[in-house]
């Protein structure tokens, strides 16, 4: 390596001294620079959490060193962070203009920051600098686990960006909280009252961050907890290797265990206690010192002595929470405060209500304003109950006046509490229920107005460039508890034959007690069934010929399909998601032979070896997408060959099968195929040469397949491939020979492929419909002179960025 200013030896100190200064400098800017306290409060977040990292390249560095320009570029970056984070704690609140030029500087700081820990350690990783080091394993597992894990981290969500009124609420809970006697604390509140905020509020607090530091823990439980997922979490977040807990008595010695081997103070915080779970709260007693319970719930659960109630928001407050909401100014024409106060009365204090409630007004004209508030306001105080809170949240689908919207809006409550709700699975089943085109740009649309309402939250991953094609794998929904329960009861109103969508909620082997009489078929278009890790697949037998869709959610290892499955001449679109943490064997899938018009299948942490036990044929089927499956020796071990199988398929999903470590050759023989994507397979080592074959695909992408070596010269024979994506494959080394072959080719997207250093094939030349390239920088330089006979490529830098979405996000 190179000589610099700065010795190899040292530039792990100066490192961390640098990481150091701009941490401190967050820290103590923070809550001063109130314009900008939640980017700044996502900043402190981001390098809180690469503490561990720095460390350890700090140490690695004085035994090895590491690539000298990387590790000097982002010092310098750091320096001019800490001198922006002080600029920002000067700028005036009127001075709009330096606060969005800053603030957009501040979220690329955090961003570029991010991606150097993720992106530019793993490349340091593929030119072998740091593979023979003791440590390197401990790095990658601790910057991939939540990735691989599909999103388990205990760590506390961030509040909303807006609050009001629960400062004083806050410091009073944090009192009550440290004091030596209490060792359990509820928060109670009735649901849409901000409990959760507080608890978000109490953890970015100085004192509380001080005294248990990394031992925060933050657990959703939700209606119908699993004890043994939830102490699966905390063993995740630790990073500790999962026991298979035998009994939920095995998994809370296991668990106490666990705490007993952390130093320092621990605060475990229980999110959304239901009524009737005050056994499950015993069990995480535990006689550990300076160890603390945090629960919030609508039950005060009086047998615990320490209880700390927050009241909804007080007149002024909530004046405030609403405007802001609704986008009113002081003083606006458009409505009168004493209408405003009708209608705080009717929202009874209630963030939520006010949220939602505010939002459904923005942009509605004077007459419309009035007219709504003239209606609302013919009702009691919300005060009372839940069920007034959500008859008040009802009146804001009024406002959804577009029928397929608010129909999506009800589809959002066939998913479990606390779930990310995958956008994929949206732009299946909408595309076939409402006739919304396939690309999901309908669905997209609904769902930003379904967000602008409030009424849901859309996470959409890095938009750059490389997400052309309209690839939403990685972009989610997540919901209020509340606005699910809303979702539910509007579409529990009929009775359960006429019902457009039936959900059933089975606990154990407790089957609804409609399935026991004798029944009328039902009328239902979708139907979702969640069951829990006690359910042993023993279905009743009900008529659902209807149904066009099945959402299937479980928890077990072992899951069975309904046997009524078979007779639903109507079903298009099947969706199974195992939410428990270990793989499940998927039994009856052979009853799928049998419905003639399935078109898509979604299997999430489903072992797909199961399917190939008993040979089938899905004549129709035009989709199969698993995530996060096992996909193994699949394909291979079938009795029948896969092109026979599967003889229509369009398009082949495959997104975190983390065991496929090469496409089998027989899926190549699919030759209906149009659509490829297989990405964050990580194992992927190589593509079979009969890819050549595919002569209909359009799309190949191959994302995030960062042990992937090269693409097979017969990619040549895919003369209707019009994307390419192969970003973040940091092991590719060159672009195939004939790659010039690919005369449709319109999009190359190559971000992250920081292996890929030589010259461009010479065939390159001939890609004459290319119209874009992704890349970052310096691989924008090899595209220079091919630019001057390509006249309509477009080289586009692509924006640094980090995903972050496997992290919980919460804005209610």
């Amino acid at each position: 390596m190179a000589g610099g200013l700065i010795g190899e030896a040292a530039l792990g100190a100066v490192l961390g001294e640098a990481f150091s200064q701009l941490f401190e400098t967050v820290k103590d800017v923070v809550n001063k620079a109130r314009m900008f306290e939640s980017i700044l409060a996502n900043l402190q977040s981001t390098l809180a959490s690469l503490v561990p990292l720095v460390e350890e390249i700090t140490r690695l560095n004085r035994e090895v060193g590491h690539p000298e320009e990387e590790i000097k570029s982002l010092i310098e970056q750091m320096k001019k962070g800490k001198k922006l984070v002080l600029k920002c704690s000067k700028i005036s609140w009127w001075n709009y203009c330096m606060k969005s030029q800053h603030a957009t500087k501040l979220c690329e700081l955090d961003k570029d920051i991010g991606r150097f820990f993720q992106i530019d350690l793993q490349a340091w990783n593929a030119r072998n600098v740091l593979e023979t080091l003791a440590g390197v394993n401990a790095i990658r597992k601790n910057m991939n686990l939540a990735v691989k894990n599909g999103g388990v981290s205990c760590a506390v969500p961030r509040p909303p960006d807006f609050i009001v009124g629960l400062d004083v609420h806050m410091k009073k809970l944090k009192m009550q909280l440290l004091k030596e006697e209490v060792s359990v604390l509820v928060l109670t509140a009735p649901g849409g009252c901000g409990k959760t905020t507080l608890v978000k509020m109490l953890c970015q607090d100085e004192e509380i961050k001080g005294i248990f530091k990394e031992n925060i823990f933050f657990v959703p439980v939700s209606k119908t907890p699993n004890l043994k997922v939830i102490v699966e979490k905390l063993f995740r977040h630790k990073g500790y290797q999962v026991p298979e807990f035998q009994t939920d008595e095995d998994a809370i010695n296991q668990l106490e265990q666990l705490l007993n081997q952390i130093e320092g103070s621990i605060l475990l915080i229980l999110d959304d206690v239901w009524s009737g779970s005050e056994s499950l709260l015993d069990k995480f007693e535990f006689n550990i010192p300076n160890y603390k319970i945090l629960v919030t719930s609508r039950t005060a659960f009086p047998r615990f002595s320490f209880t700390y109630k927050l009241q909804p928001l007080k007149d002024e407050d909530a004046m405030t929470l609403f405007r802001h909401s609704a986008a009113l100014q002081d003083g606006s024409s458009l409505i009168r405060d004493k209408d405003i106060e009708k209608i705080l009365k009717v929202c009874g204090g209630f963030p939520l209500a006010l949220r939602v409630i505010g939002r459904s007004l923005r942009g509605q004209s004077a007459e419309v304003l009035k007219s709504w508030v003239k209606k609302w306001c013919s009702g009691r105080s919300i005060l009372d109950s839940d069920r007034d809170l959500l008859v008040c949240l009802q009146k804001s689908l009024d406002f959804l006046d577009n029928e397929v919207i608010k129909k999506c809006f009800l589809d959002l409550g066939l998913f479990p509490e606390d779930q990310r709700i995958p956008v994929a699975v949206l732009i299946d089943m909408w595309a076939e229920l409402y006739e919304l085109d396939e690309e999901g740009i309908d669905a997209i649309a609904n769902l930003h107005e379904i967000t602008s309402r409030n009424l849901a939250s859309l996470v959409v991953s890095r938009k750059d460039a490389s997400d052309i094609g309209n690839y939403y794998s990685e972009d989610f929904v997540i919901q209020h508890d509340l606005l699910r329960e809303l979702a539910i009861h509007q579409s529990n109103q009929e009775p359960i034959e006429q019902r457009k969508r039936l959900i059933m909620n089975i606990s154990g082997n407790n089957l609804p007690k409609w399935t026991e009489q004798k029944q009328q078929p039902l009328g239902a278009r979708l139907l979702s069934i969640s069951t829990d890790e006690t359910f042993s697949s023993s279905w009743c037998n009900i008529e659902t010929s209807e149904v066009e869709v099945v959402v299937l959610n479980f928890q077990t290892k072992n899951y069975k399909l309904p046997e009524f499955v078979e007779k639903m001449d109507k079903l298009k679109v099947l969706i199974a998601t195992n939410y428990g943490f270990f793989h499940a064997e998927l039994g009856n899938f052979q009853l799928l032979e049998y419905v003639p018009h399935l078109k898509k299948i979604r299997l999430e942490k489903v072992s797909i070896p199961s399917l190939c036990k008993a040979p089938i044929r899905l004549r129709g089927l035009k989709k199969l997408s698993l995530f996060m499956c096992n996909i193994g020796e699949a394909f291979r071990s079938c009795t029948i060959q896969v092109s026979d199988a599967l003889p229509n398929l369009m398009e082949i999903n495959m997104d975190y099968c983390n065991d496929l470590v090469e496409l089998p050759a027989g899926l190549c023989n699919i030759v209906s195929l149009k659509k490829l994507s297989i990405t964050n397979c990580h194992k992927l080592s190589a593509m079979p040469e009969e890819i050549g074959n595919v002569v209909n695909l359009e799309v190949l992408r191959l994302k995030s397949c960062t042990d992937l070596q090269e693409l097979p010269e017969s990619i040549r024979s895919l003369h209707k491939l019009s994307i390419l994506d192969i970003s973040d494959c940091l092991s590719i080394r060159k672009l195939p020979k004939y790659i010039g072959e690919l005369r449709d080719l319109k999009e190359l997207h190559m971000e992250g492929c920081l292996r890929l250093r030589n010259h461009l094939p010479p065939s390159t030349l001939d890609l004459e419909q290319l119209e874009l390239v992704t890349c970052d920088e310096e691989r924008a330089k090899l595209w220079e002179p091919i630019k001057d006979s390509l006249t309509n490529l477009k080289v586009e830098v692509a924006e640094k960025d980090i995903n972050l979405n496997w992290l919980p996000v919460h804005d209610f």
